[in-house]
């Protein structure tokens, strides 16, 4: 849903379309075709959907596999609707996600309580483990299935049932009830989607509530601390991100959507903080984030060990998803270089091109030895998992990537990632449209044809176009003639009274660049073309605070050798 607030607004739901011969598209229908009907055909196999019927007694099979396993069936069910925003979606998807949504409906408690483990399983423990028991977390998740079938229309009792679901949630745990916070930080962003698709305030406030508790001790300690679900010290006073990484991105994401919804400045400035931190010195050259396996969380700062990396599949969409929330909020395109790191790396290699298996770990170096027992740290790509979370989160992102390429706001229309396809959007009274063709990543060459449909006589706008900190050099034409474009915030910017139809084209210098080895075991370096493996804040040296950018050089940041860095450094840094 769009925010109320913030610096850009994203577009509607059907605002884009990828075109299949592009890399983006092609991605798209990978799911439609492969990934998606994987997953649903998993969710019988695996029994998710039996842990829903044995409420009703239409099956004998026991609980299986996770007492989470309700979040694999919601987050399916939330990629089934986006993907039914596309006139080609395949009609069966309409039918699982209305039988699905009737049987939730029926094995709903009578106060609106829907999670099958505590109903069959563990009744006498409902609400009283919420450091483990992923209640609110599966709760979340529901909720962002409904908010996608209503913003579709489809599921027509989907929004009923999470309504019932979240009603109940504020009762309890709203302003003036009972002073609690979830493990696993995920209900946070779903409440404040829900109140921006209702408008009804009680959501927002007990989403604000949540981010408001954390800090106070009340998740608990649990085997590896407080600070492994970000319950150590308030969100508004965090310096460093920490813990589990899905966790903490999950966090963040609600913490972003309260402060658009509410006017909180100092939630942002938490969110900024802890994201120079996290991309300034605990991200790996691919976007993955998370070096332990032990907690899939964060080590300290330039522990990246490659062979050791962790980087879950989870973490790398939760990290693409805050970034967006950051863009969203403050218009500043280093969040989208992040998101498109994360895409092409990270989340790109986490699925094989059959669309049917995953990784859940992701270690940038495999060794010939390597011990694959683990489940989530197998020597290939499995077609599904005990813990099933990034199948089906990998579905919900990629049936709806559209909606992350474009934003408008009052002075006109940005662009944020490139891919083949079509752009329909309102500029003030100004109906746009930009039929993108481009062989990115591979060619750094954006063709653009702007078209428009004024209501009025033709008034100016500004079309933004996301230059990637990566990119030294770039040129710009319109209708062939070049043009010089001032960049902001990371976006250069072209601003007419635009003709009915026009032709931009964007021609992004591509180098090869180097990344010097981090603090490992293993002494490596990598060797990359833009934007594949080129993060605009590689994980291995620290962010200039002034804006400057990484040059390759011999010089080594800390905590090699105690050099600080200089803004003045001819060889270090550069403007």
């Amino acid at each position: 849903m769009a925010p109320t607030d913030g610096a850009l607004r994203p577009l509607d739901v059907d605002g884009v379309r990828l075109n299949a011969g592009g890399l983006l598209g092609a991605w798209q229908r990978r799911n439609a075709t492969a990934t998606l009907p994987h997953c649903v055909a998993q969710l019988e196999e695996a029994g998710a959907l039996d842990n829903v019927r044995r409420v009703l007694g239409l099956t004998d099979r026991e609980h299986t596999p996770m007492w989470f396993a309700d979040s694999d069936i919601y987050k399916t069910l939330e990629a089934a609707a986006w993907e039914l925003a596309h006139p080609d979606a395949d009609p069966r998807l309409r039918e699982f996600v209305e039988s699905t949504a009737e049987l939730l409906a029926k094995v709903q408690d009578d106060d609106g309580y829907l999670n099958t483990y505590f109903t069959t399983e563990k009744p006498e423990l409902r609400w009283r483990e919420l450091d483990w028991s992923h209640e609110l977390y599966c709760a979340g998740h529901l909720i962002q299935a409904a908010v996608a079938a209503a913003r579709v229309g489809v599921g027509e009792r989907l929004p009923g049932v999470a309504r019932r679901f979240a009603d109940l949630i504020v009762a309890r745990y709203g302003p003036g009830g009972v002073p609690a916070v979830c493990g696993h930080a995920q209900i946070e962003t779903a409440l404040v989607e829900l109140y921006r698709l209702t408008g009804h305030r009680p959501y927002l406030d007990t989403a604000r509530r949540f981010i408001d508790l954390r800090g106070q001790g009340l998740g608990g300690h649990g085997r590896f601390g407080p600070a492994y679900w970000q319950d150590h010290v308030p969100v508004r006073e965090a310096s460093t991100a920490t813990g589990h990484v899905v966790r903490q991105w999950y966090l963040l994401a609600g913490a972003v959507d309260v402060a658009v919804e509410t006017g909180d400045p100092e939630l942002i400035s938490a969110a900024e903080r802890l994201w120079e931190d996290a991309h300034g010195t605990k991200t790996y050259i691919t976007g993955g984030q998370g070096a332990r396996h032990r907690d899939e969380a964060f080590g300290n700062a330039y522990e990246l060990p490659p062979e050791r990396a962790y980087a879950e599949t989870c973490g790398a969409i939760a990290s693409f998803q805050w970034n967006w929330r950051m863009l969203l909020a403050t218009g500043t395109g280093r969040y989208a270089d992040a998101m498109e790191t994360a895409l092409y790396n990270a989340i790109a290699a986490a699925i094989a091109t059959d669309g049917r298996h995953f990784f859940y770990a992701n270690p940038l170096q495999r060794r010939a030895d390597h011990d694959s027992a683990n489940d989530h740290a197998p020597d290939r790509r499995q077609p599904w998992y005990s813990c099933a979370c990034c199948p089906p989160n990998l579905a919900r992102l990629m049936a709806s990537l559209q909606s992350y390429l474009a934003t408008t706001d009052a002075d006109g229309l940005q662009v944020h990632l490139y891919g083949s396809g079509m752009v329909s959007a309102r500029v003030g009274d100004t109906a746009v449209g930009l039929a993108v063709v481009t062989g990115y990543p591979w060619q750094g060459q954006v063709r653009m044809t702007v078209t428009t449909q004024p209501a009025q006589a033709p008034r100016e706008w500004t079309l933004a176009l996301r230059i990637p900190a990566w990119c030294t050099s770039f040129t710009l034409t319109v209708d062939g003639a070049p043009v010089t474009a001032p960049v902001r915030a990371g976006y250069a910017r072209i601003s007419r009274a635009w003709p009915t139809t026009s032709t931009v084209v964007l021609d992004l210098d591509m180098p090869r660049a180097w990344s010097p080895p981090t603090r490992t075991s293993t002494p490596c370096a990598a060797a990359s073309p833009s934007p594949e493996g080129r993060s605009s804040t590689a994980s291995s040296r620290p962010i200039c605070p002034r804006g400057f950018r990484w040059r390759t050089c011999g010089w080594t940041p800390q905590p090699r050798c105690g050099r600080r860095p200089s803004a003045t450094c001819p060889t270090a840094w550069s403007p």
